[in-house]
């Protein structure tokens, strides 16, 4: 597993996370959650993003 993957996983959960607490929830927390994945998927397309330093620190190899 590589960083951008990782980053692409966790944005993944992010936006079916917030698919989901929009549908049992509210609405809002659709804004929210899909605002933060959708941002960590743009992040590991420009290879800039906090979460890759912290991956990176953890020993995950990058491409």
């Amino acid at each position: 597993m590589t960083v951008n993957r990782y980053l692409r996983l966790i944005a993944g959960g992010f936006i079916v996370l917030s698919v989901l607490l929009a549908h049992f929830f509210s609405p809002y927390w659709l804004f929210f959650t899909a605002f933060v994945g959708l941002n960590l998927v743009q992040s590991a397309f420009t290879d800039w993003c906090p979460m890759m330093t912290i991956l990176r620190q953890l020993g995950v190899k990058d491409d």
